[in-house]
């Protein structure tokens, strides 16, 4: 039976940064996720560094803790940031009362707001529409959440912190009112195995009513999914929210060569609900373009959709109304000693939610090293002169890509396939400028179990082409290299990929989209006879 100190349940954000800040005091921790690392909301979300600014209004506590953790996620992860710089913008249609009580509030919150000048917000953002009345600067940004929380596991790695992937959760074992352990499932393998613990960490998101439950407890979470629409240019060069009270389809946030446009707000029962309709890609856009009244000229990548774990204590709100803040919450007071649940919050918090949470465990287990994630870098920086001598060998515009994606050591072992084996230059992807040498690297990981879990460290499929290309190359890398269950099919595997892509596809299926469709068609299912990417 393997054992750990700490068990922590789930492998979005909040629980990576439990792991990396666990880690760092000395403690004993161990993370399990029933499918891979950051593949529900922390995921799934328009990628925002929030200034606080959309809650300045009303969630004053929420909006001071986005400004203090912006600066501290700018400063430990350099990498996974992309400081664009916020522009609020206030439409003719808008509440110009709003505006006043905006402008008190985040002032009131620490928040930088900035007015500037109807030509000066035209001059930074030409395609605005000529409808907008008022402006103003904010330090929102944009991040790379599947990179911020991988590196957040590389940290924890180096202190000892310790995760499985792939082990479902299917009981929690306890003895005389106390926590012993968990029962979890290989799901690749169907194998029941057991964990012991001292304290086991419910921190996962969505499904921590469903974790609770397993211990004959109950914790109040609701379920919240939002839809957003990826579009295959930047539209925007700042994070761009209308100024008025927060709603659907009022924020645009550009991310690399791409704009995400969201969000949308929606109470479901089961938070696996991850589907997007045409009529929610409508009502968006019928929102979006209110901003950017060009918007239906770009062509749409994708829709998708996550499921924000809003808390919800008794006689809380729902949806919209209730608190992005976040809850911690020890089942000593249920009953059951040495198991908490962390549930709330927002990707911009996950390290305040981590050492809130932790510095409450240390105190049970009498650990007294004080918290230092705030000050240390996930990971360190790629030097200068070694991404000077690397770009002989990586593609153009293709080695800062790299360097961020991979860290220093990953990127060193890259760099040096490419010198000694010149036909590892090969690009899987071309889209996300991604060669075969990394391919491969990510590949051999012992995390590594399928063509999607390359996707979230790689960026391969992610582009504009969303793997037309890359999904048959992805296929042969993957056979070769993948780690070997007894059971892996290359051609399923590639199937699973393709309708990963496939199902945020088809609620944009229109005008270019539906011709770009096509060529995927024909590639897959009339040359490899694989049909099952364009299945409903």
């Amino acid at each position: 039976m393997d054992k750990a100190t700490v068990v922590v349940i789930g492998g979005g954000a909040t629980g990576v940064g439990i792991l990396r800040d666990l880690a760092m005091r000395g403690v004993d921790v161990l993370l399990v996720e029933k499918c891979d690392l950051v593949n529900g909301a922390s995921s799934r979300y328009h990628g925002l560094l929030h200034s606080g600014g959309r809650y300045a209004v009303k969630d004053q506590e929420a909006a001071k803790e986005c400004i203090i953790e912006n600066q501290i996620l700018r400063k430990i992860g350099t990498s996974c940031v992309e400081p664009t710089g916020g522009m609020f913008v206030r439409l003719d249609i808008d509440d110009p009362d709003y505006e006043g009580l905006w402008v008190k509030g985040c002032a009131d919150s620490g928040i930088e707001a900035k007015p500037i000048t109807l030509e000066e917000a035209f001059r930074l953002e030409p395609l605005l529409s000529k409808h907008v009345v008022s402006a103003y600067l904010v330090p929102d940004a944009a991040i790379d959440g599947f990179r911020m929380s991988w590196q957040n596991v590389e940290s924890a790695k180096r202190y000892g912190g310790r995760f499985q992937t792939y082990r479902e959760v299917v009981g929690v074992l306890q003895e005389n009112g106390q926590v012993k352990g968990i029962e979890v499932r290989n799901t690749i393998t169907g194998e029941i195995e057991k964990i012991a613990c001292d304290i086991l960490v419910n921190a996962a998101g969505g499904w921590a009513g469903k974790v609770a439950a397993l211990a004959g407890l109950e914790v109040g979470v609701q379920p919240d999914k939002g839809t957003l629409l990826a579009f295959n240019q930047r539209i925007t060069n700042h994070v761009v929210n209308r100024l008025h009270k927060s709603s659907d389809g009022d924020i645009f946030v550009p991310h690399g060569s791409i704009t995400i446009l969201g969000t949308s707000s929606m109470s479901i029962p089961d938070p696996e609900d991850t589907s997007s309709s045409r009529e929610e890609v409508e009502n968006l856009l019928a929102i979006g373009e209110k901003t950017f009244e060009n918007l239906r000229d770009y062509r749409m990548l994708r829709a998708f959709a996550g499921s924000r774990p809003l808390y919800m204590p008794p006689g809380g709100a729902s949806g919209r109304g209730a608190s992005r803040g976040f809850a911690i919450v020890d089942h000593a007071n249920d009953g059951l000693k040495g198991m908490m649940t962390i549930v709330g919050g927002k990707f911009t918090t996950y390290r305040l939610m981590a050492e809130k949470i932790v510095d409450q465990i240390c105190a049970k287990l009498n650990v007294t090293e004080p918290c230092r994630t705030a000050e240390e870098p996930l990971v360190p920086e790629v030097s200068e002169n070694d991404k000077k001598e690397a770009r002989k060998y990586f593609p153009a515009f293709g080695t800062n890509l790299a360097a961020t994606r991979l860290g220093p050591e990953r990127f060193a072992r890259v760099a040096d396939s490419l010198k000694n084996h010149p036909e590892k230059r090969e690009l899987v992807c071309e889209c996300e400028n991604v060669t075969l040498a990394e391919v491969e690297e990510i590949a051999r990981d012992l995390s590594s179990f399928q063509i999607n879990d390359i996707r979230r460290r790689t960026r391969i499929g992610m582009g504009t082409c969303q793997a037309n290309f890359c999904a048959l190359r992805s296929a042969a890398v993957f056979a070769k290299y993948g780690q070997d269950n007894g059971a892996r099919d290359s051609i399923g595997q590639m199937k699973q990929f393709l309708q990963g892509r496939w199902k945020g596809i088809r609620p944009v299926l229109v005008g270019r989209t539906l011709r770009e469709i096509e060529m995927t068609r024909a590639l897959y299912e009339l040359s490899f006879h694989v049909n099952g990417g364009k299945k409903a």
